[in-house]
């Protein structure tokens, strides 16, 4: 008796994943790879700032699904970003290319792309992390900050209230997701003006109350300029916040220069300046 033969089905190609960075506005800031990765797609999700920026990219692709639809009030956000991970998951072990986009850098305040491209590479799949521009490289360009200048520390506001945090206040201070400190339940998306006083009464230990500080928002369309307010720290309780907007401390003090590690340097200096002298 013969065996029967059955041609290789073409439809048994591994799946694949790609998480893009769509940048911060609208199809200016999108690269020429992530473009790429989008339009080789079979399926797309996308988890963008803007409804506008969703059609927009509805435009480009035939099968975008959308993950906002996922977020709901009093609904844990880690629950909602490990169903994102499983609905591109599945797309990929159904031998599909997936392409996760998300709004600025998909691996910064983003928990979803980094867990998904874990779990694929882990189940032998291909996967891949594009960058984009994020809110922080707007942030330097619009407001004109360069980090190299005096130091820049960066971190997500409510450590600063559940952890021991040093703060180099001879630096600039970033915060992120202001609009949230202090949200534990990681189910709300606003805290309100007490959560934001305990904030100050933390950074009143580095800063004085009425040193500047610069609330900031990038654009997210071409039409929009970013959005810039510069209040004392002691408002930031005052005023309206969105979960969008960025906290920037400037620096409150100078440079304190090292005498130790000066002479340290200078001994140094000295001593490989003889040796060149030695060797001529």
């Amino acid at each position: 008796m013969s065996t029967l033969i059955l041609p290789v089905s073409q439809d048994t190609r591994r799946g694949s994943l790609a998480c893009v960075g769509m940048g911060m506005t609208l199809g200016s800031h999108l690269t020429p790879l992530a473009r790429s990765h989008i339009e080789r797609a079979d399926v797309v999700f996308a988890a963008l700032s803007d409804a506008v920026v969703e059609k927009w990219l509805q435009r480009k692709h035939p099968d975008v699904r959308s993950l906002q639809p996922y977020y709901k009030e009093g609904k844990s956000r880690l629950k909602t970003y490990k169903e994102w991970v499983a609905l591109m998951l599945d797309e990929v072990r159904a031998g599909k290319r997936v392409c996760g986009v998300f709004y600025g850098h998909p691996g910064i305040f983003a928990w979803s792309p980094h867990k998904a491209i874990e779990m694929a590479r882990a189940e032998g799949f291909e996967a891949h992390m594009e960058p984009g521009i994020s809110a922080e490289d707007c942030l330097y360009a619009d407001l004109g900050i360069d980090p190299g200048r005096f130091g820049c520390q960066h971190f997500e506001a409510s450590q600063l209230l559940l952890y021991e945090r040093r703060i180099d206040p001879a630096g600039y201070l970033v915060l992120w997701q202001v609009g949230l400190v202090g949200d534990r339940s990681l189910g709300r998306f606003q805290t309100g003006p007490a959560y934001r006083q305990v904030l100050v009464d933390r950074l009143s230990e580095d800063y004085p109350l009425d040193h500047e500080v610069i609330v900031y928002r990038g654009a997210t369309l071409p039409i929009d300029k970013p959005q810039i307010r510069h209040i004392a720290l002691r408002s930031l309780p005052d005023i309206a916040l969105t979960t969008e907007e960025t906290v920037i401390l400037p620096p409150a003090q100078t440079l304190k220069a090292n005498l130790v590690m000066r002479e340290r340097l200078d001994a140094l200096d000295k001593l490989e300046g003889a040796d060149m002298m030695a060797n001529m």
